[in-house]
């Protein structure tokens, strides 16, 4: 399962190699007023939402504020979702243990999230595999959120995520699309002889 847009093309190639399948799972940053690389939580798909309180404290943000921000953002996960689906349900994840994949982990609302939106869904368990990760957001992650966090590179100090990367720009649309339609074509289980 990817976080979209990011994650899709590192999740591609988790799935390509693994041989399984690849959907999404579409999640918000609800960022700080003042700062909205700031993320002080996450709304994903489901209308299902997750706040640091600590940082919701700190920002000052009221409750209505709050509020509309979430429903902004939950808009756009429906359409998101919609759209980068082409049509087909949510892959089933219950009873099966999913990899949650996005292209790197810094305050974790959004992976925290998802991660808790699968298992709503009946995700046995859940690992959160990135490139790249705040090594305390990791930390803080394994300890309930997360059965397992598989992270290849956790600096001490990490400002940003694209500062890991040659390339950062962000993932289109239909990058997503694409490659999404891609593994699903790939994946897909062969029709019997007798609906052939």
């Amino acid at each position: 399962m990817a976080l979209p847009r990011g994650g899709v093309p590192v999740a591609f190639e988790v799935a390509r190699t693994l041989e399984t399948q690849l959907d999404v799972v579409v999640a918000r940053k609800i960022g700080a007023p003042d700062n909205p690389e700031f993320g002080i939580g996450a709304v994903s798909e489901d209308g299902m939402t997750f706040f640091h309180e600590d940082a919701v404290a700190e920002v000052g943000i009221s409750p209505e504020v709050l509020d509309r921000h979430v429903a902004i953002e939950a808009k756009e996960v429906d359409a998101r979702a919609r759209r980068f689906r082409g049509g087909r349900a949510p892959l089933d994840v219950k009873d099966r243990t999913v990899i949650l994949v996005d292209d790197g982990l810094a305050t974790g609302v959004t992976a925290t999230a998802a991660a808790r939106l699968l298992r709503k869904r009946g995700a046995k368990r859940v690992v959160l595999a990135v490139p790249v990760c705040a090594p305390d957001t990791a930390e803080e992650m394994a300890k309930g959120e997360v059965d397992e966090v598989v992270c290849l590179l956790a600096p001490p100090t990490m400002w940003a995520i694209g500062a890991w990367y040659d390339d950062f720009e962000q993932v289109p649309d239909e990058e997503v699309i694409r490659l999404l339609d891609e593994a699903h074509a790939a994946t897909r289980p062969p029709r019997s002889s007798a609906t052939s």
